[in-house]
């Protein structure tokens, strides 16, 4: 009976050794018995959306220079906040004994609805009528790792699922030859890859990262000169050495799931690198993306990218913004202001691009984008980090926006105070945000459940509505 050892042997001498499968993100832990775990399902209720792009703005934009106007801020600009703003604990002191930050910003009425948008996002907003932009997100994380794993995993600390892995785990994918979550970095992430991992979900359902260019998974290609017929007897082969491996141990979940992971590695050879090619669009399309200028091709090269896997059916796609580091993320605790025009000008012509595009395409009715970053920025200078110029982190209230996927564009929903400190009305929670997503995708964030260690858990915990839902959905 061959080895785990003779097995490896024997891919390593056929060229595909375990470094082309570690490549795909399918192996690091344990996963299901069944081949067809990422197979589509259907949802169990109503959906508006089936695929969804999330645009991760890494470090924080600034939600009072960008989607939420506070003429106070102006007013009182160098001056210690009104008692009435209470004593909140920040990380750097005192929020009394801080010092109010204007904005520099100037915001105006867009579309049809008339939403305030700031002049840093342009391009954005003047598809102000396809979002809906939510001035009162909140939660309880305020350093960066917390946060982005309070955004993705619902979780403050490593080991749960993301968002991603959760809509897979529930929903399948219907592109059988893709992985179902792709990622797509510009460099490093704060809270590492678990932020966008499958936690104790089973392994087919972590997001898989993707390069540029024609080459989007190292070691993906075969060897030079393997033959497809050949390879694929190879395949059959190691395939009929595990499964009678597998016969004399019950099902091991782990041994078929490596099974599955060959097949899918396979197809792939063809399927990625044709989808992660974008050099046939045209080249109005690459414009409307900023492929033009060297500023934003990067970040546009990656969200047309997004379009076009959901188009050939990924089921979540992830694009971020900032390579996890102050100096080029959106961390604005140094000039903000530098900060942010620096960050905008490379995503914002991409941002309201992809809008365009997928609405043109007939795509934006079942996809769902999603912008916004781990949390805001403080209405006051960071005085202990960047002096006078800087906005401290403000997980108390902050804005994301939403489009696309059955949401009604052109609507604000809840706010934050007069100085933008604090959501105060209609409050939505990220465990509300997380209900809502899942439900316009048409699940139950309470029956989306997995049994670990004796307990079933959940993306939304304990908690979680879908009221934010249907305001989505104009209701």
């Amino acid at each position: 009976m061959p080895t785990e050892d003779s097995r490896r042997k024997f891919l390593e001498t056929a060229g595909l050794g375990i470094g082309w499968l570690a490549a795909l993100d399918l192996l690091q832990r344990s996963a299901p018995a069944a081949t067809d775990s990422l197979a589509p399902k259907p949802p169990p209720q109503k959906a508006t959306a089936k695929s969804v792009i999330s645009l991760f703005m890494q470090g924080g934009p600034s939600h009072i220079d960008t989607f939420d106007p506070k003429p106070l801020l102006n007013k009182l600009h160098g001056k210690n906040p009104p008692p009435s703003f209470g004593d909140e604990d920040f990380q750097n002191g005192q929020f009394r004994n801080s010092i109010i930050l204007g904005s520099t910003r100037v915001f105006k009425k867009y579309g049809q609805s008339g939403m305030e948008v700031s002049n840093l996002l342009p391009h954005t907003a003047e598809r102000a009528d396809d979002i809906a932009v939510i001035r009162s997100c909140y939660h309880e994380g305020f350093t960066h790792s917390q946060a982005q794993f309070l955004i993705n995993n619902g979780w403050p600390r490593i080991g749960r699922p993301s968002l991603g892995s959760w809509i897979l785990y529930g929903l399948g994918t219907e592109n059988q030859n893709l992985p179902g979550f792709v990622v797509l970095l510009e460099g490093g992430v704060r809270s590492g890859p678990a932020v966008y991992g499958q936690g104790f979900l089973p392994a087919a359902y972590q997001g898989t990262t993707f390069r540029p260019g024609r080459n989007p998974i190292l070691n993906l290609k075969p060897p030079a000169g393997m033959q497809p017929e050949h390879q694929r007897d190879l395949l059959d082969t190691l395939r009929r050495l595990n499964e009678r491996h597998m016969d004399s141990r019950n099902e091991d979940s782990e041994l078929a799931a490596r099974i599955a992971s060959y097949e899918l590695a396979f197809r792939m050879q063809m399927a990625a690198p044709e989808a992660t090619d974008y050099s046939g669009e045209t080249e109005a399309t690459k414009r409307l993306y900023g492929l033009d200028n060297p500023v934003s091709a990067d970040f546009g090269g990656r969200c047309l990218m997004a379009r076009r896997l959901v188009e050939r059916g990924v089921r979540f796609v992830q694009v971020w913004s900032g390579n996890g580091m102050n100096a080029t993320d959106w961390d604005g605790h140094i000039a903000c202001d530098k900060n942010h025009d620096a960050k905008a000008a490379q995503t914002d012509k991409a941002v309201a691009g992809l809008l365009m595009d997928l609405k043109s395409r007939g795509l934006l009715d079942s996809t769902l984008v999603i912008w916004g970053g781990e949390f805001g920025r403080t209405p006051t200078s960071d005085g202990g980090a960047g002096g006078s110029e800087g906005r401290d982190h403000n997980p108390y209230g902050f804005s994301i926006w939403l489009a696309g996927g059955g949401v009604k564009g052109g609507q604000v929903i809840g706010g934050t105070d007069e100085l933008g400190l604090r959501a105060v009305v209609d409050k939505v929670h990220l465990h509300d945000l997380h209900a809502s997503i899942l439900g316009l995708l048409g699940l139950d964030h309470t029956k989306v459940t997995y049994r670990y260690q004796g307990r079933d858990f959940r993306l939304t915990d304990v908690g979680g509505s879908t009221d934010l839902m249907h305001k989505l959905r104009g209701a």
